[in-house]
């Protein structure tokens, strides 16, 4: 089916190429992985907050949230019934998918990239502060979390507000708009990305290892590989819905200061 990119979406549409070229050659050049470090650490805190998210909605009780240095991430939670433990095991991989295609939008429907940062910068920095500092502390003796995870999550979840808020402040338009395109791309990207490692451990022949997917599993009774195969199949309908509304017309006037406009 012929997919026609509305012009004015044209400027936006190169620059989210450029983004996406640029994280996808970086997982082909060595020790890239140190420069994308950061930005792994962001993704991290945004599936681990889609969990802890998705249990307040459900009522369960949160008692904590850690982000480790190989990031990885784990989100404690008390889940009342079997469907509120169904929800906060899909919220991690579909809210990572769901928040870069939220910033694709929001690039596309001209909110300034320096409002996205530091909205992301405070939803970062609440997430850090609420459940990786003060839940870990109040439920100390419920929980078995190591004081090196919890000091990890505070200064990488700070540090990564600090630097959204610096780019958001002091960025020329054009770095801030294009930033923002990466972070989406990132969210993205690495949402697909990690489902693909957990169908692979969800393989018949992977062996036990403990993911979503085998919290779906223990809540359901269905195999793991079933529910990594529908969190696929929605991650790229989303992400789908996303791109399209990226490229249709809108009524009023695109964003000004695109990076890389003609």
């Amino acid at each position: 089916m012929k997919f026609n990119v509305a012009p004015d979406a044209r400027p936006q549409v190169k620059t989210l190429l450029i983004a996406t070229l640029i994280s996808i050659a970086l997982w082909f050049v060595p020790f890239a992985s140190y420069l994308v470090y950061p930005f792994r650490l962001f993704v991290t805190f945004v599936h681990e907050g889609g969990h802890a998210l998705a249990a307040l909605l459900t009522g369960s009780s949160i008692l904590s949230l850690v982000v480790r240095p190989d990031t990885s991430g784990e989100v404690l939670a008390a889940t009342s019934n079997g469907l509120a433990s169904m929800i906060v095991s899909s919220a991690g991989y579909l809210g990572t998918t769901v928040f870069g295609v939220l910033l694709l939008v929001l690039i596309r429907r001209a909110v300034q990239a320096r409002i996205v940062l530091a909205a992301s910068a405070v939803y970062i920095a609440g997430l850090t502060l609420l459940f990786g500092l003060l839940l870990p502390l109040w439920n100390i003796s419920n929980t078995s979390t190591p004081k090196f995870e919890i000091i990890f999550t505070l200064v990488s979840g700070l540090a990564i507000s600090v630097g959204l808020l610096a780019i958001a402040r002091y960025a020329a338009p054009k770095v801030a708009q294009f930033f923002l395109s990466f972070l989406a791309v990132q969210c993205v990207l690495n949402a697909l990305f990690d489902l693909k490692n957990v169908l692979f451990m969800s393989a018949p022949f992977a062996g036990e290892m403990h993911t979503d997917a085998v919290n779906m599993y223990n809540a359901t009774g269905v195999p793991s590989l079933f529910w990594v195969m529908m969190w696929i199949g929605i991650s790229v309908l989303m992400v789908s819905i996303g791109l399209r509304l990226y490229a249709v017309n809108k009524q009023k006037a695109s964003q000004q200061d695109l990076p890389f406009e003609d």
